[in-house]
């Protein structure tokens, strides 16, 4: 794995790298950087017409692609006004690097998930992607404007 942390725009990498995201099961994408993702990709739409396709929350986190526009949701909390945990964290980026290997995904590209208005740590959650990214060849960047 490669992984690096970089100040840039997460959206100018949207042609080279899929562009991963946390939400809530209940698609809200009202706050944050998801209400980015919901006027850029129309993630809102793409998730609510698919939901039957996907699992319902049941306290574990999980991915919801959107091979179209190469947009990797991670589902970490059942609803907007609940938090993710770090437990939550980690099986959503586990079903993602599951999806990643299944469809050839090698470059992924995050804003510091979780830690907005989640409130997760980023001293906690980097040393977690890097773990569960650790025995591929995926390259991570995590994008910051601060």
């Amino acid at each position: 794995m490669m992984y690096r942390e970089e100040k840039c725009d997460l959206f100018l990498l949207k042609d080279s790298h899929w562009l991963a995201h946390c939400i809530s099961a209940d698609f809200a994408l009202g706050a944050g950087i998801a209400k980015e993702f919901a006027k850029r990709f129309d993630e809102k739409r793409f998730l609510f017409e698919n939901r039957d396709s996907f699992p319902a929350w049941s306290g574990t986190g999980f991915c919801i692609p959107d091979v179209l526009h190469h947009v990797l949701n991670l589902v970490t909390k059942k609803g907007w006004r609940n938090k993710p945990t770090l437990l939550s964290l980690e099986q959503s980026l586990q079903s993602m690097a599951e999806i990643a290997a299944q469809n050839s995904i090698t470059k992924i590209a995050m804003p510091k998930i979780g830690c907005g208005l989640d409130r997760l740590h980023w001293k906690e959650v980097s040393p977690l992607i890097q773990r569960v990214f650790a025995n591929t060849e995926m390259e991570i960047v995590v994008c910051s404007l601060d």
